[in-house]
């Protein structure tokens, strides 16, 4: 009777190595899935920085400011190399939309000058769907 027993466990329970062995195959092949999968499914860009074509340069405008400033504006944008046919209407009116009614105190600061181009550039890459690289002043006269 014992014998019988020995053999129905041994018929019944595969042995602890070949459960390791599918273990280790199935984990393989869900690393290769996934690594497939990244290749496949990211987008070839998502590493490339744009390359830089022409600089448009805007007219300058004039911006009104709080108690009675102005701030005279003048605008560059670096484009993409792809870019074409860009207006610069819609950096203008970013632009006077972000300074009209700042302190002429603010806007003399130069380190709030630099956060007030950066916050006008990420208005930029929205507006022209990055299009417009950077964003740089070529006139920046308060009165």
């Amino acid at each position: 009777m014992t014998a019988t027993l020995s053999a129905a466990d041994a018929t019944a329970a595969p042995p602890r190595k070949s459960r390791i062995r599918l273990i280790l195959a199935a984990l393989v092949v869900l690393a290769l899935a996934a690594g497939a999968g990244y290749v496949f499914l990211m987008p070839a860009d998502a590493e490339k920085h744009p390359e830089p074509g022409e600089v448009i340069t805007l007219e300058p405008i004039q911006v009104n400011l709080a108690s009675g400033h102005y701030l005279r504006l003048g605008l560059a944008l670096q484009l993409s190399a792809d870019a074409h046919g860009v207006d610069g209407a819609k950096a203008l009116d970013a632009a006077i939309g972000l300074f009209s009614g700042l302190p002429m105190s603010e806007v003399n600061k130069g380190n709030s000058r630099e956060k007030l181009r950066e916050r006008l550039q990420e208005l930029l890459e929205v507006r022209y769907h990055h299009e417009v690289l950077e964003v740089y002043f070529t006139e920046f006269v308060t009165q």
